[in-house]
């Protein structure tokens, strides 16, 4: 998705933000904000904010809430298909070691959890 000029001035208060507070030094901001002013899409934007807390740009934003990714053409999914069985399996095997419940149900959740948050 192409940006605007309006986005690319929103992402350069966001790097003057973090100047300011002292997650980046000049020199940074400098080979940052040139990289801004080239940029033409928001795909070209988001490595630039990738290690940097929040503020973040508001085209950032509004992308990952309101858009599913792309990859390739297709939408990048959020849940890993092989989250059950393998949470399942941790869970017996943590059942048949401890013989406790409770403790395979957390090292299933924990699995699972795991397995479900992770990106393609």
């Amino acid at each position: 998705m192409r940006i605007s000029d309006a986005e690319r001035e929103d992402a350069l208060e966001v790097l003057a933000e973090h100047v300011r507070t002292g997650r980046l030094d000049i020199d940074d901001y400098g080979s940052r904000s040139a990289k801004v002013n080239a940029a033409k899409t928001v795909r070209e934007l988001e490595p630039l904010f990738d290690d940097l807390p929040s503020p973040q740009p508001s085209v950032l934003i509004a992308r990952t809430v309101s858009e599913p990714q792309q990859r390739g053409g297709k939408p990048v999914r959020w849940m890993n298909i092989s989250a059950a069985p393998i949470a399942a399996a941790t869970a017996f095997g943590v059942l048949l070691l401890t013989r406790n419940w409770i403790v395979a149900l957390i090292a299933a959740a924990v699995i699972a959890f795991f397995f479900l948050t992770q990106r393609r």
